[in-house]
């Protein structure tokens, strides 16, 4: 059964997105290369189970290894439970911030699995049966084939995502992707689809390990941020038997800023050390 839209100023809501991204390709076409805004992504993994920690979650820290070859950065990475206010709210709060937003859970038939119907709540829009998708599910899920048919219900509109490894279809709304929960699958559905997402150079990678301590290096992991912008630079600390490491990562998709950047690092810190 189809939700009740509910708020009346989703397509509002749509403008305001639209006229968000454009400000921002503006905002990014009128920066030096090197200090260029990367495209940015979110990724919602929904479950109740996941939530309280009875099952670990994979999905985030996957789609964001798979992303940053793409040339996609990951902001944020957050799970909620399986209820349709609480996935509405943070789609409606987060997709506008980002170029795409990737939904992963709540797709099989089972009472907790509404992610279809937060979905076009979420957009204001009605549910509809796929008729070919329908009748495909139906011929293949024999046994029961109005409860897979029911996979078929997407959003008003929705660009179905073929599921390469099961029954449940995934979709695509506006810049939300909405992928199936089990790893397996979701990991499929996103390589099917992964050209499409690629957006300018790959998200390079440097790292190195140091026996020193973070607070001895601090000052030049600030100062390399001050000279490369565009470079993001992480820190991570442990405390060993032997003494204290710290693992320096930078990461950039402008291949020339990132190789000054690691390099300056390197050389800044084994001065320091």
């Amino acid at each position: 059964m189809a939700r009740d839209p509910g708020r009346g100023d989703l397509p509002h809501r749509s403008r305001l997105r639209r006229d968000h991204r454009r400000r921002a390709r503006r905002r990014d076409a009128d920066r030096p290369y090197g200090e260029r805004l990367m495209a940015t992504a979110t990724v919602l993994t929904i479950g109740s189970e996941l939530v309280s920690g009875d099952v670990p979650n994979t999905n985030g820290s996957w789609l964001a290894r798979r992303l940053a070859p793409l040339g996609v950065s990951v902001r944020l990475i957050a799970a909620v439970p399986d209820d349709i206010d609480a996935i509405a709210d943070f789609v409606r709060r987060e997709a506008p911030l980002v170029d795409m937003l990737f939904v992963t859970g709540g797709l099989g038939g089972t009472p907790d699995d509404i992610t279809r119907e937060a979905i076009a709540h979420t957009f204001g829009l009605e549910q509809e049966e796929i008729a070919d998708l329908a009748a495909g599910l139906r011929e293949r899920f024999v046994r029961d084939p109005e409860y897979a048919a029911a996979w078929a219900q997407l959003p008003a509109g929705a660009r179905p995502l073929a599921n390469p490894l099961g029954g449940a279809p995934g979709f695509v709304v506006e810049n939300v992707y909405v992928l199936p929960g089990l790893p397996s699958e979701m990991e499929a559905m996103f390589d099917a689809i992964a050209e499409e997402l690629r957006r300018g150079e790959p998200i390079g990678s440097w790292r190195e390990t140091y026996r020193t301590h973070e607070s001895t290096i601090a000052s030049l992991l600030v100062e390399a941020g001050e000279r490369w912008p565009g470079v993001l630079i992480g820190s991570y600390p442990t405390f060993l038997a032997d003494g204290a490491r710290v693992e320096v990562v930078v990461k950039s998709s402008d291949a020339a800023a990132l190789a000054e950047a690691s390099a300056w690092l390197a050389s800044a810190i084994e001065e320091r050390s």
